[in-house]
């Protein structure tokens, strides 16, 4: 039992060092846009996304190089939830999501999500692949620079306009919801030629990686998501990328960059028709995720409609799970998912009745200690009946100190005539680590819990306790645990369990609150149950002597 108890501490120790790493996200200052140059080179730049030359409806492409060479100031959009900045190609070069502080100490400077500067490259690019057709390497023309979303208006168009040389002219328009982080994206197409018009709409998302300017080695997924029916949730990384290229024909699918608490998407206005979706890396620096439309066509003198949906915001899954199939999917659990969701759901609803996140975590951590009681009394019986007869397996120890095999008879011998099972106290352990995994990777993922108050000095959740409280009473309750525990009988792990709590405290003191919290709360569950447990037996030896 003592080894068994001694790799699972072990083990537990190097989770939660992995989870430490993961909450390390830093989100930096805001980016200097004071140039509004583009930090990509131009031959770097992924240009339009090629069609596959044996498509028989292939329009033939305009060469990346030959396009005209966007310039000229950003059109800013303001709406109630995001300030944009759109470049004369009609590229998104510029997202902030006043709702996401970068901190609480700097509550007046919105989150970053998209910009195009030195230290952060992530765009929204699009257009139309086409003969007389414009792409995000042309220039549009706008009525004002400054687009704000009024009090009393539940709708925002900003119109770009493009006209080609042979009649074809195409309105651009993004439109904004209030309340909303998905853009509805349309190109209105007049075809004043005097041939058929015909043309895809693509978009894509480009980034650069950010694991590459000296992030940590364990972190929360960064990178690409694919879609489709028969896979809801494919993970693309950089790697991948810089190893092939995707290219599949989808219907009801969509294409996704994700990082911690927030993604921007590519969604389908029509999920019954069959899109082409693509990946690409360019120069082991820059990658790209899209798709490509299925064609339209439009007689002479006609007009026709192209659209599409982009997503630019946290990753709120009551929101995603009403704007495309599986995109909820993209706050990911891992694969605990299954565990997971329904904790969330119940820290979502017990949050609806407490507003308040912290008193959530406590509230769910007794709801599974309520759940595991009958297993967890289990595993403290057996603890308490080996701490009883603790003192024969010491004085056997020190008879059999040099002779193994005769140590483990004897002890072996006891076990059987106290009916005691040697790993009773580790099943139960076993058994709860893929729930507490799970609560913690909902900690870990949910952005309703970044920034989140709680009571006193604890006001976010996701940072760490400044004044290292919770960290300090983690530790004290790991060694009010130890003493209801059974002391090892291996000197060596006995030292080690000793330490534990001194090293652990030093771990949390970095974790966030949230998830010290959470412990905290369930060691001193644990020492309740134990301990009422350990004085029962106790006083039910004491009655069998008398």
């Amino acid at each position: 039992m003592d080894t068994l108890r001694f790799i699972l501490v072990l083990a537990l120790a190097l989770v939660s060092i992995m989870l430490w790493e993961a909450w390390q996200q830093d989100y930096g200052s805001a980016p200097d846009r004071s140039n509004g140059q583009s930090s990509a080179p131009a031959d770097e730049d992924p240009g339009i996304p090629q069609i596959k030359p044996d498509d028989p409806s292939a329009p033939d492409l305009p060469r990346a190089d030959s396009a005209a060479e966007t310039g000229g100031s950003l059109v800013t959009v303001e709406t109630d939830v995001m300030r944009l900045g759109i470049d004369p190609g009609g590229t998104i070069v510029y997202a902030e999501l006043p709702d996401y502080p970068v901190s609480l100490d700097r509550k007046d400077e919105p989150f970053v999500l998209l910009d195009d500067s030195a230290s952060l490259y992530h765009v929204i690019q699009s257009g139309i692949v086409g003969e007389s057709a414009p792409t995000h390497k042309d220039t549009f023309s706008a009525e004002r620079q400054v687009y704000t979303l009024g009090a009393d208006v539940q709708v925002l168009e900003v119109p770009l306009s493009w006209t080609s040389g042979d009649g074809v002219s195409v309105t651009k328009v993004f439109e904004f919801e209030r309340g909303s982080y998905r853009v509805h994206i349309r190109y209105i197409i007049e075809n004043g030629s005097a041939g058929e018009w015909e043309g895809r709409q693509y978009t894509q998302i480009k980034r650069d990686d950010p694991s590459r300017e000296g992030r940590r080695l364990i972190y929360t997924y960064t990178g690409a998501v694919l879609s489709s029916p028969d896979n809801r949730y494919e993970k693309i990384s950089f790697g991948d990328m810089e190893d092939k290229d995707e290219d599949a024909q989808i219907s009801n699918g969509w294409a996704a960059m994700i990082q911690h608490y927030f993604l921007t998407a590519v969604l389908p206005s029509d999920t019954q028709a069959v899109y082409r979706y693509y990946t690409r890396a360019f120069s082991s620096r820059y990658y790209s995720i899209g798709s490509v439309s299925p064609t339209l066509r439009i007689a002479p003198g006609q007009q026709g409609e192209l659209t599409g949906y982009v997503y630019i915001g946290p990753k709120q899954q009551s929101v995603l799970e009403t704007l495309a199939e599986g995109l909820e999917l993209t706050v990911d659990y891992g694969f605990l998912w299954f565990l997971a969701k329904p904790l969330f759901w119940c820290l979502e609803w017990l949050h609806s009745l407490t507003g308040n996140w912290g008193w959530s975590i406590i509230l769910v951590t007794i709801l599974l200690k309520l759940l595991f009681y009958h297993l967890s009394a289990a595993g403290y019986r057996s603890m308490a009946n080996m701490r009883r007869v603790q003192p024969r397996l010491m004085a056997i120890r020190d008879r059999h100190k040099d002779d193994r095999a005769r140590l483990n008879q004897a002890m072996m011998q006891i076990y059987k005539e106290e009916k005691i099972n040697p790993f009773g106290g580790c099943f139960p352990i076993l058994v709860q680590i893929p729930v507490f995994l799970a609560l913690y990777w909902v900690l870990l993922e949910s952005v309703e819990l970044r920034q989140a108050d709680f009571i006193f000095w604890l006001k976010d959740l996701s940072s760490k306790d400044p004044f290292y409280v919770l960290p300090i009473v983690m530790g004290a309750t790991m060694l009010i645990q130890q003493k209801l525990n059974p002391a090892p009988m291996d000197p060596m792990q006995e030292k080690v369990m000793k330490a534990l709590p001194f090293v652990f405290t030093v771990f949390f003191a970095f974790f966030p609150s949230g998830l010290v919290l959470y412990w905290v709360t369930n060691n001193i569950l644990s020492i309740a149950q134990q301990w009422l447990i350990t004085r029962n037996l106790e006083k039910e030896g004491l009655s069998a002597s008398k």
